[in-house]
């Protein structure tokens, strides 16, 4: 007898998504079959759900790129992992392993990648096939709720700190204390860095503050650029933008120090307005970084497993998906929800 699984599913773009029974399906060579304990909910997701990007899923589709698991079936062929791992199947579902990027470890950027939740089925169902060379190895230290929004938000922000070239005991400044912005704070703290938060709400900054940050800045308090470089004594060495925000991609070049990083994680819509003149005159990098390797996820989450870093998250059941994505798109919710498979 085939197994029936519950499953969130994008039928339209922008409609709610519809509640439906699948077939669990069944691993082929070189698959494995993970049953979901959890799966964060990403702003990436809201924009998979519209269908903003030039780059549309094809419908219908099953949302989800932070779907946490055990292995319940493996295919022909996989020795990586075996039934009763617990995996989590993240963004970077697969790439080819073989072009100049994935021979120089920069798989994120290969052109024949597929993500999770948006060119393959993600994980807003009850069961989800993955590739197992590209699975996240949860540490035994973190449960799946814990884990979910690491594999994505975790990863995301921990590797764009690296973009940026910080040493310890410099600046970084951190644009956005949301989901992820909350999570770079901390990761950014135990690299060494001294940390300024930039929010527009006081309740984010006092979070960021109990997280460790040194300077926070109110970004609608008079003029943040100016705040930070006084603050930082000349700018931060590495600016990370999580917002999804021109204004603030625009007052992130402002805020870096001569010869510094500015790091773009955050996709508004829009053109970005870039102040050439003082790039080119302060010697400034303007870098884009896309979620991180499989080695940058395997010391993200060796951080949280030790303890020095944890995702703020709210539990929510698959059947309150819709809900959830509006909340998200309207800019309510505060660090990062997750849906627990386990909740009624």
């Amino acid at each position: 007898m085939i197994q029936k699984m519950q499953a969130a599913v994008v039928k339209s773009f922008g409609q709610p998504l519809i509640m439906q029974t699948w077939d669990v399906p069944t691993p082929g060579p070189g698959q494995i079959l993970v049953k979901t304990e959890a799966c964060g909910v990403c702003h990436t997701d809201v924009h998979a759900w519209n269908g903003d990007w030039p780059l549309k899923p094809a419908l219908p589709f099953i949302p989800g790129h932070e779907a946490i698991g055990l292995v319940v079936a493996v295919g022909a062929g996989v020795t990586v992992v075996k039934n009763g791992d617990r995996v989590g199947v993240p963004w970077l579902y697969s790439a080819c392993g073989h072009c100049e990027y994935c021979l120089k470890a920069e798989e994120t950027v290969c052109a024949a990648a597929q993500f999770g939740g948006y060119t393959k089925n993600g994980g807003f169902a009850e069961y989800i096939l993955a590739d197992p060379d590209y699975v996240a190895h949860i540490p035994d230290g973190l449960t799946s709720t814990e884990a979910a929004p690491l594999i994505c938000a975790g990863i995301t922000t921990y590797k764009g700190i690296k973009e940026t070239g910080a040493r310890p005991g410099e600046w970084i400044a951190i644009s956005g204390i949301g989901g992820l912005g909350h999570l770079a704070v901390q990761y950014a703290k135990v690299m060494g860095l001294q940390v300024c938060a930039i929010d527009i709400d006081e309740g984010k900054l006092a979070h960021a503050k109990k997280l460790g940050a040194d300077l926070t800045v109110n970004a609608k308090s008079g003029d943040p650029v100016t705040a930070v470089r006084q603050g930082t004594g000349g700018g931060a060495h590495g600016v990370l933008i999580t917002a999804a925000s021109l204004g603030a991609f625009k007052q992130g070049v402002g805020m870096t120090r001569k010869r510094g990083t500015c790091v773009l994680v955050g996709l508004p819509p829009g053109e970005f307005p870039t102040p050439l003149f003082d790039v080119v005159a302060n010697c400034i990098t303007i870098r884009g970084s896309f979620v991180g390797t499989r080695q940058d996820m395997t010391e993200a989450l060796a951080f949280a497993a030790a303890g020095r870093v944890k995702a703020d998250i709210e539990l929510q059941p698959l059947s309150a998906i819709n809900e959830v994505l509006k909340r998200l798109e309207h800019g309510d919710v505060a660090s990062r929800v997750v849906l627990d498979f386990a909740a009624p």
